[in-house]
């Protein structure tokens, strides 16, 4: 999550305009699979860093194992500036690199052989970019907490892990399993993904912490989390047999966090009945506190909402209901499935990261204070949508689209489980959507062919629509006598979303509107019966 929310209009209009600007080749070789990508695909990261707090920098080493797809010899790493490359070794040569901009073309002189792995080591160090404000402007966040003790965490999605790292940046490309090493002064501790594997006294004033990621993890998701940590245990018996929990929060947080965070284990037997077995069981949960607002950290979640309700205080939604649960905790935990699990493979796409996890707001919502109240939810969110440019992006220059793809997006799911009319076909589509694409990256193709196919019609021009326009669909109603004559009236061609509207006391039912006009086959009472559901994100027009 970045938070595109009422709280941060300026940021939001800043992304906006920054979306209609000017592409460069910096951009093409952030966004896009170049040649010196597309040969080679990630195994395994082995990343060691150690984090000076003193100077502010990082220095060490990535192994990077890889899968040869076709042979070649110029192998593309990213670091972004002011991080250098210092050395870069494979079958203990040194190996020549050129750099251009943020990204490193490494030669490569040992055979290359096709479906053979290989390990090469990029040495590196560096003032890793300072994040400005976090997470919207990330980086490396250098802070204290209220004792005035180093406080320090990363938050770079948008931005890039390579801003403080090495790697294959790029969502289409995750390595299967990772190791984390972290070396930083004893009186500190570092929590990242995974499992803590080892803890290492070096005799020098330093400890390492070895963590290991054994499923796939997306770039953006790896994370430092520094500080003064003290850990709380738990467990959760869900469909994956039992989870260990832990929330790692500052040591004089632990007595309101074991209060406040009594909510995860509601909010995973909710997220499990509607999405399916958490997907991580293996890298366990945990919540960590952190010095900015949070992100969706995988097995790591971050959480920086400092024990409060509703988000910083407020209900985005302004129906009330927002105020009832931590945002944060809720939100950043349902990317575990949206964004961590299913990834989208260009950031064009991360409608399907925030649209199906703004969802899971509006059902959590309703899984703690029934369907009502989460449709109040869902629908009050509608205030934050700004249809300023298309929720998708434009492709291969690593850029994302409109901030609606969090209301908007969660809207239109809304919607599509309004024309499925059957909760238990909705929640088997969400659970076959987390089941087929487990743990991979997709495209918003593919997601839409899914859909489309598990709900048994034709989602496409809903998709046109409310993922690749900024207008919104005006249902025109005219009524002639006792009979009902509507149309849709939009910029898609052939719109035909299907819709409910209430024609008499029996309540509402689908009618099926094209872009010419058509009669409902059911005659009017009068027209104060005549009444279009408010679930549906749509304007309504009656005319003439």
């Amino acid at each position: 999550m970045r938070g595109i929310t009422i709280l941060c209009v300026a940021l939001l209009t800043a992304f906006s305009a920054e979306a209609q600007q000017p592409f460069t080749k910096a951009d093409t070789l952030r966004g896009t699979i170049t040649p010196q990508r597309a040969w080679w695909d990630v195994i395994t990261y082995d990343l060691h860093v150690r984090v000076n707090p003193e100077d502010s920098t990082f220095s060490g080493h990535n192994n990077i194992t890889y899968k040869i797809l076709k042979p070649d010899s110029v192998l593309q790493i990213d670091l972004q500036e002011p991080m250098v490359i210092d050395s870069v070794i494979q079958d203990r040569k040194a190996l020549a690199f050129t750099r251009e901009g943020n990204a490193w073309m490494i030669k490569v002189t040992s055979p290359q052989l096709r479906q053979k792995s290989r390990v090469i080591t990029v040495f590196y160090s560096g003032k890793p970019r300072r994040a400005k404000n976090a997470p919207w402007d990330g980086g490396v966040v250098w802070a204290k907490d209220s004792l005035q003790r180093p406080w320090i965490a990363t938050a770079v999605q948008g931005l890039g892990a390579s801003a403080w790292w090495p790697n294959k940046d790029h969502q289409s490309d995750e390595p299967e399993n990772m190791y984390i090493n972290v070396t930083v002064p004893s009186d500190l501790a570092d929590i990242s993904n995974g499992r803590l594997k080892k803890k290492t006294e070096n005799g020098d004033g330093t400890t390492t912490y070895t963590w290991y990621v054994s499923n796939p993890i997306n770039n953006y998701d790896v994370a430092l989390n520094i500080g003064h940590y003290t850990e709380i245990k738990d467990t959760y018996s869900g469909e994956g047999g039992k989870l260990d929990l832990a929330y790692w929060v500052l040591d004089y947080n632990e007595e309101r966090a074991r209060e406040h965070f009594k909510v995860v284990k509601p909010m995973l037997k909710c997220f499990e009945y509607w999405f399916g077995k958490y997907p991580f069981y293996k890298d366990s949960y945990k919540l960590v506190e952190v010095p900015f607002l949070g992100m969706e950290h995988q097995s790591a979640v971050a959480y920086g909402n400092k024990y409060q309700m509703g988000y910083s205080g407020k209900d985005l939604s302004g129906s009330g209901w927002g105020l009832k649960w931590d945002f944060l905790v809720i939100h950043e935990s349902g990317h575990e499935w949206f964004g961590n699990s299913i990834t989208s493979k260009d950031i064009a796409d991360m409608w399907i990261h925030e649209s199906f996890t703004n969802y899971s707001e509006t059902l959590f919502t309703e899984c703690q204070y029934g369907q009502k109240a989460g449709q109040a939810y869902v629908t009050g969110t509608r205030q934050n949508i700004r249809n300023d440019i298309p929720v998708i992006g434009p492709y291969g220059v690593n850029t994302e689209g409109s901030g609606d793809m969090y209301y908007k997006g969660g809207n239109m799911i809304h919607m599509i489980r309004q024309i499925m009319n059957n909760d238990e076909s909705f929640r088997q589509m969400l659970r076959g959507l987390n089941k087929t694409f487990y743990h991979k990256t997709v495209t918003t193709q593919e997601v839409e062919r899914y859909m489309s196919q598990a709900a048994g019609f034709d989602m496409g021009r809903i998709f046109d629509q409310y993922l690749r326009r900024t207008t919104i669909p005006t249902l025109e109603y005219r009524i002639v006598g006792q009979q009902l004559q509507y149309r849709w009236v939009s910029d898609v061609k052939d719109f035909n979303m299907p819709v409910k509207v209430k024609l008499n006391e029996s309540g509402y039912k689908l009618i099926y509107p094209g872009t010419t006009w058509r009669t409902a086959s059911i005659s009017l009472p009068g027209k104060q019966s005549f009444e279009v559901d408010k679930n549906f994100y749509i304007n309504v027009k009656e005319t003439k």
